[in-house]
């Protein structure tokens, strides 16, 4: 079991950068890969980036590569989303998840899930 809480969600204008955190904890924690997902009002939730155990690879959405980073420290088990650039489609509640494999992108490949927060994005 990977317990996490996402924090760092607000409000912010078209073009403004926000981070978001996520603290995971649990037995094996820091040897899962993680994701970060987004689920937009109406919408399917929907993968954004993730990144391995050791946070040496990741992977991103089309939308959101080359404004989005992701990474991770597993001293203080918390995994980041940097976001620049951002504009109102990117308007979402954000969730952090944890996954045993990398690479993956559907949340069916993910068990633990966090509660989320809010982005808004909106001049």
């Amino acid at each position: 079991l990977v317990e996490s809480e996402e924090y760092g969600g607000g409000l912010v204008q078209p073009g403004d950068s926000l981070t978001l955190a996520c603290e995971f904890s649990g037995p094996g924690a820091v040897n899962y890969a993680m994701g970060w997902f987004r689920q937009a009002p109406g919408q399917e939730r929907e993968w954004v980036a993730n990144i391995n155990w050791r946070g040496g690879s990741t992977n991103y959405e089309d939308s959101v590569n080359g404004r989005f980073t992701i990474s991770r420290d597993n001293t203080k088990q918390i995994v980041y989303l940097k976001m620049d650039d951002l504009r109102p489609a990117d308007t979402a509640v954000y969730y952090c998840a944890s996954s045993p494999t990398f690479g993956l992108k559907s949340v069916h490949d993910y068990p633990y899930w966090g509660q989320g927060t809010q982005v808004t994005v909106s001049s």
